[in-house]
């Protein structure tokens, strides 16, 4: 080890995150001075604790294009801003982050595009991330990697720092072997994952679809979640021929191993791939949910929509994967077929601003608008309206206040990892009123069975789910929401965490 190792390793961090985003924001204050205020998300909330217990750095872009920043402390954690210029933004995350990656592993909802420089540029950072938390690592230090823009820096960081242990979790679904297989760097993806020595998925069915793929395309051997990774495995083809592009083990002379490894295959080590389902910081949801303020807020917000029998609420980021267009036919329908009324009931979509950048979510953007226009169009009345469309973020307060003030809860997207808002409305709901459609493609919907469950591409599902919601008997709808209380409650997102670094800390003692 030289002497700038060593330095290193001795003002390292034990607890590393490396994320797409820091765990802050940049803020204005009223005086005109630049500051820098803690994100607001469940991610930066569960690690929060741990980054002061552990002495920990966080690893992240600090949200804006061609600009350098030193690493600085905030709140008991020390921040690594890794740059990233305007054209990286635009190919690497943009591109192959979110118009390649996002519509694959989303069941190619939208599809997905190809692009050999949007790799590039994904390889790219990625190394750059990988080489700030190689920097900032403390001798056998943790690191955890979050999500799917940083698929290839688990095995770039274990090239440059084989100390240290290493975990990667998915936040959104991993695609069937058919649909993965169509993308063209996919050897190079598996790689980098499984330099990781415990990958996290939000569903049973997203870990089983990684090792079928990793077992289909690598041949290695796989038992009970445990995958036995040869020696000597990297992250990308460089210097491949075909620059960019991965060459094919089940070609040529490559052997796929099916069978456990023994000796003479020469040195092995075990990434094991698991189900982590992610939750919420739920008592902060319930606190609020108790405040006066926050319940008159509520009382406020239905008096606004001219105090219907029901109120239907959707709350999500504009994106093709939540099924808004869906949502919106049903209801359309049912008010045409006279099952609902305007007055009588009322449907408040909140859709949050969503990477305005690429192409397909402004056409989605402009057919969501127009659905909107033309319902309310043909169905308002001077005292009421059809749809309350909102094209806003929002403090956590008003959505809670939103949560008490809605009847139904309506989630039903497509394709989603866990889909958190589902269990915000259920832990904002103490009262035990309320029900919640939810769609069986979501994680959520492996654990909150009390739901009543759709399939969101089935309008006509979706339409008597509706009705049935809005006239549930009051007692079944308590039982059902004291039940998915009681789920969300018991397992919340400090859990989550501690649940995936308490098996990375197993692992890292069992590797010795």
């Amino acid at each position: 080890m030289t002497t700038t190792q060593q330095d290193r390793y001795d003002h390292g961090y034990d607890f590393v995150v490396v994320a797409n985003r820091l765990a802050v924001d940049r803020v204005t204050d009223e005086d005109g001075t630049i500051g820098w205020r803690r994100s607001p998300g469940g991610l930066v909330t569960a690690l929060a604790p741990v980054m002061a217990e552990s002495d920990g750095a966080w690893v992240g872009w600090h949200g804006a294009a061609d600009e350098q920043l030193e690493p600085f402390d905030h709140a008991d954690m020390h921040l690594v801003p890794v740059p990233l210029s305007g054209q990286e933004v635009e190919d690497y995350y943009e591109g192959f982050s979110n118009a390649t990656l996002w519509p694959l592993y989303h069941d190619v909802i939208a599809r997905p595009e190809f692009h050999r420089h949007w790799f590039e540029a994904y390889r790219r950072v990625n190394r750059r991330f990988a080489e700030a938390a190689a920097g900032v690592a403390a001798e056998a230090a943790t690191v955890w990697v979050q999500d799917y823009q940083l698929q290839l820096v688990p095995q770039m960081l274990r090239e440059l720092r084989p100390d240290v242990t290493i975990g990667f979790f998915n936040h959104i679904p991993f695609p069937p072997p058919g649909l993965f297989s169509q993308l063209p760097w996919r050897h190079s993806v598996l790689r980098g994952v499984l330099g990781a020595d415990l990958i996290g998925f939000q569903r049973e069915s997203d870990a089983r679809n990684f090792q079928r793929v990793v077992r289909h395309r690598l041949g290695h051997y796989i038992k009970s979640d445990r995958i036995h990774v040869p020696a000597g495995s990297r992250a990308t083809d460089e210097g491949s021929p075909l620059v960019g592009f991965d060459a094919d083990p089940s070609r040529g002379t490559a052997a796929r191993r099916l069978s456990a490894p023994t000796a003479e295959d020469g040195e092995h080590r075990v990434a094991e791939a698991r189900a982590f389902p992610i939750s919420i910081d739920t008592q902060k949801i319930v606190e609020l949910a108790e405040r006066p303020d926050i319940i008159a807020r509520s009382q406020q917000i239905r008096r606004e929509l001219g105090d219907p029998e029901t109120v239907f609420l959707g709350v999500d980021r504009l994106d093709y994967t939540k099924g808004i267009r869906h949502r919106m036919k049903g209801y359309e329908e049912l008010l045409q077929d006279g099952d609902l009324s305007v007055g009588q009931a009322c449907l408040v979509q909140v859709a949050s601003p969503s990477r305005e950048g690429v192409e397909s979510y402004r056409v989605l953007r402009e057919e969501i608008e127009g659905a909107v226009g033309r319902i309310n169009g043909e169905f308002d009345t001077l005292a009421h309206t059809a749809i309350r469309y909102l094209h806003h973020s929002y403090p956590v307060e008003e959505m809670v206040a939103l949560y008490l003030a809605a009847d139904v809860m309506l989630v039903t997207a497509l394709r989603d990892g866990m889909n958190l808002v589902a269990k915000e409305y259920v832990a904002a709901r103490k009262s035990g009123t309320g029900v919640l459609v939810l769609s069986e493609f979501t994680g959520a919907a492996d654990q909150m069975r009390q739901a009543l469950l759709i399939n969101p591409h089935d309008v006509d599902e979706l339409k008597a789910a509706m009705v049935t919601a809005a006239t549930m008997d009051p007692a079944e709808a308590r039982r059902r929401m004291r039940s998915l209380r009681r789920q969300v409650v018991s397992n919340n997102v400090q859990r989550w965490a501690r649940d995936f670094l308490g098996r990375l800390a197993e692992l890292k003692v069992a590797a010795r």
